[in-house]
């Protein structure tokens, strides 16, 4: 099967409704902020804590998500005016499609907690992972695990076209191995742990990176709103770089902790298993040329060119340098 018709009904529309949003958000009183539950983040003290409505002197709504797919679409309605920790790859598919969305920081990265799992009764690893044509799969579609499931196959020369590839929502990949449903299922955090549970991973997160795979997730916002928004997006960033930098001091998470894992919906053993493998840049990290000086600009039109080579999107852009916007991440380094 080809990914095309998933894909574009995942973000149809989206290109129609993203002139709209900033019409849609006036006299909101607020900003609403997407995000992900089982996805531990620093952000989420300062979150619980109040230090956003402080920052931006303004109440923050925030809705949880369960992929970065329904992120762009929440984006391009209006209902959510920035996302944090949204997924590359869905924000190509997104910006690829014509939505005008921008990122404004460098979330966090975790090569080692986004991945593919194969049934362990299958008995299949690297050496083997040919066995894998024409087998199951749970894949949420447009996200950095569909790009990850991608490059993996290609790196092993498994003809996805054999296979029977289930758009599934990690939670849901989740219960599907565990059922023996699927043979193989992608995803990350809480669910990639629970697919743990049921298999085995082929490529480590260094065997990734090894094979240019990086993972990485970006904070993201509709270009019309954060352009007359600026400043309210800038002292957004700084409130997240202060709890980054809090947490980068481990005399702090004792402190933090309980409260990251009480909003992230897990207990604390899983949390700092999980927040353990992310790394979190610091501003001038974020501003290098590794990721928004022009690294991630590279890594998006590469991904875009493997969806396309897969059919999973019409087209890419020539460049994606018009998505990334540093500006308000430049005055938060001031704030």
């Amino acid at each position: 099967m080809t990914f095309k018709t998933v894909l574009k009904g995942a973000v149809a529309g989206c290109a129609v409704l993203a002139g709209t949003q900033a019409a849609l958000a006036e006299g909101h009183g607020g900003v609403t902020v997407g995000y992900f539950l089982e996805w531990p983040m620093p952000f989420e003290f300062a979150k619980v804590e109040g230090m956003y409505d402080e920052a931006l002197g303004m109440p923050v709504t925030w809705v949880s998500f369960d992929t970065g797919t329904a992120m762009s679409a929440a984006m391009a309605s209006g209902d959510v005016q920035l996302s944090v920790s949204q997924g590359v790859p869905p924000f190509v598919v997104a910006a690829s499609a014509g939505q005008d969305l921008q990122i404004l920081d460098v979330a966090v990265s975790y090569s080692d907690n986004d991945n593919c799992v194969v049934r362990e009764d299958l008995e299949i690893d690297k050496d083997s992972a040919g066995e894998l044509a024409g087998k199951k799969v749970a894949v949420p579609l447009g996200t950095a695990a569909h790009y990850g499931f991608l490059k993996q196959m290609s790196h092993f020369g498994v003809d996805i076209g054999s296979m029977e590839i289930v758009d599934m929502a990690p939670p849901d990949g989740a219960a599907a191995i565990a059922q023996g449903s699927v043979d193989m299922a992608c995803g990350w955090g809480g669910s990639l742990r629970r697919m743990k549970e049921h298999g085995n991973v082929l490529l480590t997160g260094a065997e990734k990176e090894d094979l240019g795979i990086l993972v990485f997730d970006v904070t993201s916002g509709p270009a019309g709103w954060v352009a007359e928004n600026s400043d309210t997006v800038a002292k957004f960033l700084a409130v997240t770089a202060k709890a980054n930098a809090m947490w980068a001091d481990e005399a702090n998470h004792a402190e933090m902790l309980p409260v990251i894992a009480k909003d992230a919906g897990m207990d604390e053993e899983a949390t700092m298993a999980t927040i353990s493998t992310f790394i979190f840049p610091t501003v001038e990290e974020q501003l290098s040329e590794k990721w928004l000086g022009g690294g991630a600009q590279d890594f998006m039109k590469g991904v875009a060119d493997v969806f396309v080579e897969a059919g999973s999107i019409d087209g890419a852009q020539d460049s994606y340098a018009d998505n990334v916007n540093i500006g308000p991440l430049q005055a938060a380094s001031e704030m």
